[in-house]
């Protein structure tokens, strides 16, 4: 089996399997990796998976669950999945900043929250990291939210660094799409949206070429080129495309090529479908 040294791995019980989860983790050695998982998109005491409850009763439940999971006695960086409309913020970070003092975990995180939400809950205890969809095609935190990042020191991390795969330039139809693939109904992917969306790619794929990298490579570099703060996490099953995103480290965009994508086409519709936009905090 080959083995390559990262360092970071998020996972969310909402996401993985619990033999993937703590396979993954015991196999890359937890003094070399921070442990990022998240609590709050299932509900342990109703409504199970998908939907929203960071009450500190359901926290404590989640963090057990987690530890046990994962075979671990810390979680490096424990994120709120999505804001709770229901649980003030103020109640949901001082549930997590008891667990930091119990040791349980190191540091708190958010993820998809708002300029307001972020302010609220770095004024209960400090906010380490903010996850957030950041992309080519996904720029949406660059008008308020990465000001105030910086400006409160909290680290951004950017998940779907790759669009869900789409900045690759390899998905040039969704007919090979599983019906239980989320794309299958995300509406970058469906109908003229998508074939309008493939201008992106090919834009993408240009400079690429310029660059004698690849799409995915190119996509990467940018993002990383935005700030030291910034930390993208491209998911992928293959070792293969882990090779090549660490790649994307060692690429250096000139100023006119990391102005380029700066006037790619607009993306066509939402980056989620409605559902999951509206559990976005803004």
């Amino acid at each position: 089996m080959k083995h390559i040294k990262l360092g970071n791995l998020d996972v969310a019980r909402i996401g993985l399997g619990t033999m993937g989860m703590s396979f993954a983790y015991t196999g890359a050695g937890s003094d070399d990796v921070v442990l990022a998982t998240k609590f709050g998109m299932v509900s342990h005491a109703e409504g199970g998976p998908g939907n929203l409850d960071s009450s500190p009763a359901n926290i404590r439940t989640a963090v057990e669950g987690s530890l046990t999971r994962l075979g671990t006695d810390h979680i490096d960086l424990y994120y709120q999945h999505r804001v709770d409309p229901n649980t003030p913020i103020e109640d949901t970070i001082g549930a997590v900043a008891e667990l930091v003092a119990e040791g349980k975990v190191r540091h708190i995180g958010l993820s998809e929250a708002g300029v307001s939400t972020i302010r609220r809950a770095h004024a209960v205890h400090p906010i380490t990291a903010l996850q957030s969809e950041y992309s080519l095609w996904t720029r949406d935190p660059e008008a308020a939210v990465l000001p105030l990042l910086r400006e409160l020191g909290i680290g951004f991390v950017a998940y779907s660094p790759l669009g869900h795969g789409f900045l690759t330039g390899q998905i040039r139809s969704t007919d090979h799409f599983d019906a239980d693939d989320f794309r299958a109904t995300n509406p970058r992917f469906t109908g003229t949206n998508f074939q309008q969306n493939l201008s992106i790619a090919d834009e993408v794929e240009a400079i690429a070429a310029e660059v004698g990298a690849t799409a995915a490579q190119v996509s990467l570099a940018w993002l990383l080129a935005q700030g030291n703060d910034i930390a993208p996490i491209p998911g992928t099953k293959r070792v293969s495309r882990v090779e090549e995103n660490i790649a994307a480290e060692g690429i250096e965009l000139t100023g006119d090529q990391l102005g380029k994508p700066n006037d790619l086409t607009p993306p066509a519709c939402d980056h989620h479908n409605e559902h999951q936009m509206r559990m976005i905090d803004r």
